[in-house]
């Protein structure tokens, strides 16, 4: 090995580990459950410090800089359960750690790593069977599973900032979810943050609204309009050649080159009006002589419309989106009933009704800060992406730790019947799921030992809808309160926590690349003889 490299072997690898992916799953178990705490993430940069205020298990893992190895892994498995099922990653990091740490009390009584990971296995093959055999399926009952969306939508958002404010967001997000119609492309879900007034204020609205003005000496409304969507240069064409220029002797001369610049914009222009359109739409700058020559024809002009904006655009308005205009016939251009200019606050913002995707929808977010904004735009997105999945998988649970303790009395039972070295790590699998419910008591103030054993004796008796009810520090009835999961999001968060534990498990070995050298540009004449003049 070289100069500084690291190794680390056997034992004392493990214990690395073991270390990190604990430390990770200490760091983000207080913000798990409707009483959990929030972090402030302060980052300095060049341009300023900036302040996140968050419990969202996701945000929290990918603002910090890790060295450990496990905890990396950890990270990106948070990142994976977020992008796949849009919540649970606080809940999938923590049930990754606590597998790890029975996993190191095992190690410690010489059980090899090998046979922990297959009785892991074992014990997550008995956890997801018990965990589709407790699910509900309403879909049948049109009415009843829209109530249950508004469950789990407010389920969701019970451990957000927005907690107080719940059920309004929760209808915010199935409103703006069911309006997609099965499909789950969220692109036609826009979120607007427009700070002012209080969380209160905001709404659904069931259109499309672009974050631009309509151009100055345009109509401000347009109905049933003909919609050209654009991304081309419309600023005075310029030389690209690097380094090119151009020299004239005299005033003339530079007015023939203006003149042949107006006459290739006012050509291009000829073009744009040859696809007969009543509102042009640029992703790029416009220029105030196409914009007069575009507005003299009574078209309504668009200039800047951000790049997300324009492909949402697109879609939602069933446009294709041009950069030549060469071929109007084989162009695609896009509809909507009504193209109005509206106020929101202060601000002015372009609002497109009855657009031909009729799943479109912007939820525009009110709020006295950015700070709030930006938390409510994230739980939001949570609850959305969950609503989402559910649509896909119809299949819910009950929350309240209702599930995780379900899982580990069968996993318990499972181990009952094993007589090998497995069987520990069944026991210990079972242990792990029993903590996710335990931590959540301790994150209300309440006296976990109690409510766990209260919780698991209804359930053992036969109570299957019996949960921690939070907000009273009882054993509640889940159904009676609406307390209810995806299932989707619980099964993602038991497979991947399981896989995550098992490859942290199998490593023996740890070897860590020395450092790259910077060159020091005065050491390439060190030894030369000195040349004086």
């Amino acid at each position: 090995y070289k100069l500084e490299s690291l190794e680390e072997k056997g034992e004392i690898a493990r214990l690395h580990i073991f270390v990190g992916a604990i430390a990770i799953a200490e760091l983000v178990k207080t913000t798990l459950g409707p009483k959990g705490m929030d972090k402030i993430l302060h980052s300095v940069g060049e341009k300023g410090s900036t302040i996140t205020i968050t419990n969202d298990g996701a945000t929290i893992l990918k603002s910090i800089q890790v060295n450990n190895p496990a905890a990396k892994v950890l990270i990106e498995l948070s990142k994976v359960q977020d992008d796949a099922v849009g919540d649970g990653t606080t809940t999938v990091a923590v049930l990754a750690g606590e597998l790890l740490r029975q996993a190191e009390s095992l190690v410690q009584m010489k059980v090899h790593p090998q046979l922990i990971i297959e009785g892991f296995r074992q014990a997550r093959d008995v956890a997801r069977e018990k965990l589709h055999a407790i699910s509900i399926d309403n879909s049948v009952d049109e009415a009843k599973f829209r109530e249950d969306l508004n469950h789990i939508a407010m389920t969701t958002l019970s451990s957000k900032l927005v907690f107080h404010e719940k059920e309004l967001f929760a209808k915010l997000a199935v409103d703006a979810v069911l309006r997609l119609k099965g499909s789950n492309n969220l692109d036609y879900i826009k979120i607007i943050k427009k700070p002012g007034g209080s969380m209160k204020e905001s709404f659904l609205d069931e259109g499309f609204i672009l974050e631009k003005n309509i151009t100055v000496g345009c109509p401000k409304v347009k109905i049933n309009p003909k919609i050209l969507v654009a991304n081309s240069p419309m600023d005075y064409d310029k030389i690209k050649i690097f380094g090119g220029k151009v020299k004239a002797d005299s005033m003339d001369k530079i007015a023939e080159i203006e003149a042949a610049e107006k006459s290739k914009m006012k050509n291009k222009v000829d073009k744009i009006l040859a696809h007969k359109p009543d509102i042009f739409i640029n992703r790029q700058l416009i220029y105030n002589y196409p914009e007069q020559l575009l507005a003299e024809k009574g078209i309504m002009v668009i200039e800047h419309a951000d790049f997300d904006g324009t492909e949402r655009l697109a879609a939602v308005l069933g446009a294709d989106i041009v950069s030549t205009f060469d071929t109007p016939e084989s162009v695609k251009l896009g509809s909507c009933q009504k193209v109005e200019e509206i106020m929101i606050g202060e601000d002015r913002f372009i609002k497109f009704s009855g657009c031909a995707a009729s799943q479109a929808s912007t939820i525009v977010l009110r709020g006295s800060g950015l700070h709030i904004l930006d938390e409510a735009e994230r739980s939001l997105h949570d609850a959305i992406c969950v609503l989402a999945q559910t649509i896909i998988n119809k299949r819910i649970i009950y929350g309240g730790g209702n599930s995780e303790m379900q899982m580990s009395l069968a996993v318990d039972e499972k181990a009952k019947t094993v007589k090998t070295k497995e069987g520990l790590a069944i026991e210990a699998f079972s242990k792990a799921l029993k903590a996710l419910p335990t931590i959540i008591a301790e994150n209300g103030g309440y006296d976990c030992a109690t409510l766990i054993q209260n919780l698991k004796s209804e359930i053992y008796k036969g109570n299957s809808t019996a949960g921690l009810d939070m907000t009273l520090g009882l054993v509640g009835d889940m159904k009676a309160l609406g307390i209810t999961e995806c299932l989707r999001v619980k099964e993602q968060a038991l497979l991947s926590a399981c896989e995550a534990a098992e490859m942290i498990l199998r490593v023996d070995h740890i070897a860590t690349c020395a450092p790259r050298r910077r060159e020091d540009p005065r050491d390439r004449y060190a030894g030369q003889p000195l040349l004086l003049p």
